[in-house]
């Protein structure tokens, strides 16, 4: 299967209509979003923006209902009272029925998780590594992946809001063992790249994000993966 990765939006509401004349332009069915849609440089008073880009999001789940929502840590910060960088207290209630709005559009709950799997891949906001799983579904069988994405996509707070796990690791970063190395690909965002790469089974593709003063820090493709060949372009 084809897929189409929305990247980390961080209040950029075109994404969402750029990715809409792909799919219909290259005839894809899947879509999955990465998230992290509010919060960026200096916008915590622009709440309009924060209303814009959710409703771009609301738009795009009603064209394509069978999208695939993935929490990053800047969503899940306002749903769990964590401020963090470029967090806006104006726009707590904002983000909150935002969120909910979206979540109601969806025609089963499970569109809205922490992983995703399709085939041989695995859609993150950060990345999952071994150590992680072993720690939090022990009592599972480790090859069994659907179980141990289901164990993972039940945690809360207590152990989500940790730099070790799937909304925060940083794999482009941090040497550890991912998850089903060598035998599945996760696909992720969360941490800002140049253009899309792939490295030890990581691929990469926050490549919208800006610096502090606006401009772009990678090349704004997104990305498009075939979920059994793993080959991917870039559009």
């Amino acid at each position: 299967m084809r897929v189409l990765v929305i990247p980390d939006i961080h209040l950029k509401p075109w994404m969402f209509e750029r990715a809409a004349e792909i799919m219909e332009d290259e005839g894809i069915e899947q879509a999955v979003c990465l998230m992290d849609i509010p919060d960026d440089w200096r916008q915590e008073y622009n709440i309009g923006m924060y209303e814009d880009t959710f409703d771009r999001a609301y738009w795009f789940q009603l064209l394509h209902p069978n999208t695939l929502w993935c929490y990053g840590n800047h969503d899940l910060s306002y749903l769990w009272q964590q401020p963090e960088s470029g967090f806006s207290p104006m726009a707590i209630l904002t983000v909150r029925e935002k969120l909910m709005q979206l979540e109601r559009a969806l025609p089963e709950r499970e569109q809205l998780a922490y992983i995703h799997r399709i085939d041989r891949v695995l859609f993150l906001h950060g990345g999952l590594t071994k150590a992680f799983v072993k720690y939090y579904a022990s009592d599972i069988d480790y090859d069994d992946v659907d179980a141990v994405l289901e164990r993972i996509n039940s945690l809360g707070i207590r152990e989500m809001w940790d730099d070790a796990s799937p909304i925060w690791f940083r794999p482009q970063v941090n040497l550890e063992v991912m998850y089903k190395r060598g035998e599945m690909v996760q696909v992720v965002g969360h941490t800002p790249v140049h253009d899309i790469t792939e490295e030890f089974g990581i691929v990469s593709c926050d490549n919208f994000s800006t610096y502090r003063d606006g401009s772009p820090i990678g090349t704004e493709k997104f990305l498009i993966i075939d979920t059994e060949s793993l080959r991917y372009e870039k559009k």
